[in-house]
C-alpha cells in the first residue's frame, strides 16, 4: 500500500496534464472531420474504431470482467463520454467555429466539479455555486452575443451545453471508478458497453450519407478514435485516479485555451474579442469553483469523519 502524502505525488498531475494535451485537439479536428463525414459518422465510428482497440486490449491483457453496480456506472459513463459529448459536439460543429465551441465547453471543468460535488454529496461553500452560475451566465451570454446578438441562442450552442452536461458526468463518474476498475480499463469497458449502439449509428451514418473525405480528414478522424477516445482517457483517468482529483481536475482550465490556439494555428480561425473575452471569463469563472472545492475537499481531509466520501 502506497504511504506516500497525496501533496507528494506529482504524478496525477502529470498524467492529467497529459490527458488534457490531447482532449485539446479534439474539437479542432472534428472541424476538420465534418468537412468530410457527417457529424453522426463522427460521433460513432470514432467509438466503435476506439472500441475495437479496447476490446483487444481488455483480451491481450485478460481483465476480469465488472461486477453488478459497475456495469450500470459504465453505461453512465458511456452515455456520458462515449456517446453524448462526441455526438453533439460532431453536430455543433456543423455550424459554428472551433473557437466558438471552446469558449462554450469551456464551462466543462466547473461542470466536472459540479456534478462530483452532486456525486459525492459534498457541501461546499456558497462561493462555488456562485462562481459556477456566473460562468454559466456567461458562457450563455457569449453563445447569445455571437449568434444572433442577445435576443437569440443558436441550437449548436444548446448542443454544446448538452454536451458538457454528457461530459462533466462522465469524466466525474469514470475518475471515481478508475480507483476501482483502473484508469484504462474503465474507458475501454465503456466503450465495449457503447459498442452494440455506436455500431448501429454508423451503420445508418454511412447509408445516409457515406463519407467522402480527403486524407487529411481521414487523419483527423483517426486521431479521434485512437487519442481523443481512447489513449487520452488512459491518461486523464490515471490522473484522476491517483489524485487528489480535485486538484488535477483544475488542469482542465488549460483544454479551452490549447483548444482556441489550435483553432487558430490549425485552422485559421480568426480571434474575436468576444471569443478572447469570453473564454478567458469562463476559464477564471471555472478557476474560483474548482480551487474553492479543491480547498474545502483538502480542509475536510484534515478533520476526522466518520463517513468517507465517494470521490
Amino acid at each position: 500500500m502506497r504511504t506516500e502524502p497525496l501533496s507528494h505525488r506529482p504524478a496525477g498531475i502529470w498524467w492529467g496534464l497529459l490527458g488534457v494535451a490531447a482532449f485539446s485537439f479534439t474539437v479542432p479536428f472534428t472541424k476538420v472531420a465534418v468537412e468530410g463525414m457527417s457529424p453522426l459518422f463522427i460521433g460513432s465510428g470514432r467509438a466503435v474504431l476506439a472500441a475495437l482497440l479496447a476490446a483487444l486490449a481488455l483480451g491481450i491483457m485478460r481483465q476480469r470482467l465488472p461486477c453488478g453496480i459497475q456495469w450500470a456506472r459504465l453505461a453512465i459513463i458511456a452515455g456520458g463520454v462515449v456517446v453524448g459529448f462526441p455526438v453533439l459536439t460532431s453536430y455543433a460543429l456543423t455550424a459554428v467555429p472551433a473557437s466558438h465551441a471552446a469558449v462554450v465547453t469551456a464551462l466543462l471543468p466547473a461542470a466536472t466539479a459540479t456534478a462530483a460535488v452532486l456525486r459525492g454529496h459534498e457541501r461546499p461553500p456558497l462561493v462555488f455555486w456562485i462562481m459556477s452560475g456566473i460562468g454559466a451566465a456567461v458562457t450563455v451570454a457569449f453563445a447569445a452575443f455571437t449568434s444572433d446578438g442577445l435576443g437569440g441562442f443558436s441550437w449548436p450552442d444548446l448542443l454544446l451545453l448538452g454536451a458538457v452536461a454528457a461530459g462533466a458526468i462522465g469524466y466525474a463518474e469514470g475518475g471515481l471508478l478508475a480507483r476501482d476498475l483502473g484508469s484504462w480499463q474503465v474507458i475501454s469497458w465503456a466503450l465495449v458497453v457503447a459498442a452494440p449502439l455506436m455500431v448501429l449509428l454508423t451503420s445508418i451514418a454511412m447509408v445516409e450519407q457515406p463519407p467522402a473525405a480527403s486524407p487529411v480528414q481521414w487523419a483527423a478522424f483517426a486521431y479521434l478514435g485512437v487519442i481523443s477516445m481512447f489513449l487520452g482517457f488512459f491518461a486523464w483517468y490515471r490522473g484522476l485516479a491517483i489524485g487528489p482529483m480535485t486538484r488535477v481536475s483544475q488542469i482542465q482550465l488549460v483544454q479551452p485555451v490549447l483548444t482556441i490556439a489550435w483553432a487558430a494555428l490549425l485552422l485559421g480561425e480568426n480571434l474575436t474579442w468576444p471569443t478572447v473575452v469570453g473564454g478567458l471569463a469562463v476559464v477564471l469563472c471555472a478557476g474560483v469553483a474548482v480551487r474553492t472545492r479543491a480547498g474545502t475537499r483538502s480542509a475536510s481531509r484534515s478533520r476526522p469523519r466518520t463517513v468517507s466520501p465517494n470521490s
